[in-house]
């Protein structure tokens, strides 16, 4: 940690500076990316599309809906592509503050945290996406068809992927916890039931309001709960050999 401290009006400047920077970086992307706003939101359709009967299509509703789904598409799209760039002014303005020994598990962190993102946003596209549609769309009669809009669409497979993404960081944060002796696999099992109630709770919050979204969100993080025990596991093995090796 750096010895001299700035005063706070230094750090405010520096966090104004940091964050004008970040908004100009989601603008670029946001810029970069409206121009292929129609493949973008072709490439979320698609796991609908693939189980929607033939001729079918995604309608809207009022006159502006298009457009501003568009806008929305970009927006989260500059977002994501922007993200490196918010990584690291966040890094840049909380590395001053942190001890060598800590900024050392900052970029690890960082990139194990992103990569378990990705995957439960794969997870979110690739598994639950196509079992899912196909799930509600079983619900069309030959009076009943499904005339998806593209506002609630988008709606719902952003609060998914972004559902997924949060929860399949559970092992990250459970390993740091382990970490710092905040918590241990002892604890982790002997709480494994209230976890199991916790976590149809969250399921339910983040998802949309239907059971099959709910236990397809419950069920990985599930495993996910049973895979933190064994990272804590084997971090409470690593202290150990660390204390050995010391005595």
């Amino acid at each position: 940690m750096e010895e001299d401290k700035l005063p706070i009006h230094d750090h405010l400047e520096e966090l104004r500076w940091r964050l004008i920077k970040c908004v100009i970086a989601v603008a670029v992307g946001f810029v970069a990316t409206y121009a292929f706003k129609e493949r973008i939101f072709q490439f979320l359709v698609s796991p609908l599309a693939r189980v929607l009967p033939e001729n079918s299509h995604l309608i809207y509703t009022s006159l502006p809906e298009a457009f501003i789904t568009y806008l929305k598409v970009a927006f989260f799209s500059g977002l994501v592509l922007s993200s490196p760039v918010i990584f690291y002014q966040i890094w840049k303005f909380i590395m001053p503050g942190l001890y060598e020994n800590e900024r050392r598990y900052v970029l690890p962190f960082m990139i194990i945290a992103t990569l378990f993102f990705l995957a439960g946003v794969s997870f979110a596209y690739y598994v639950v996406f196509p079992y899912g549609f196909q799930f509600f769309l079983g619900f069309q009669t030959d009076n009943i068809a499904a005339l998806p809009a593209m506002r609630d669409y988008l709606g719902l497979v952003m609060k998914l992927m972004l559902a997924f993404g949060i929860t399949f960081e559970l092992p990250v944060i459970m390993y740091f916890l382990a970490r710092m002796g905040i918590v241990n696999p002892g604890m982790l099992r002997r709480n494994r039931k209230y976890a199991v109630l916790i976590v149809f709770i969250v399921a339910a919050i983040l998802t949309p309001p239907d059971v099959i979204s709910q236990i397809m969100l419950a069920i990985p993080l599930i495993v996910l709960y049973e895979v933190s025990i064994w990272v804590t596991q084997f971090v409470r093995k690593k202290k150990e050999q660390a204390k050995a090796e010391a005595a």
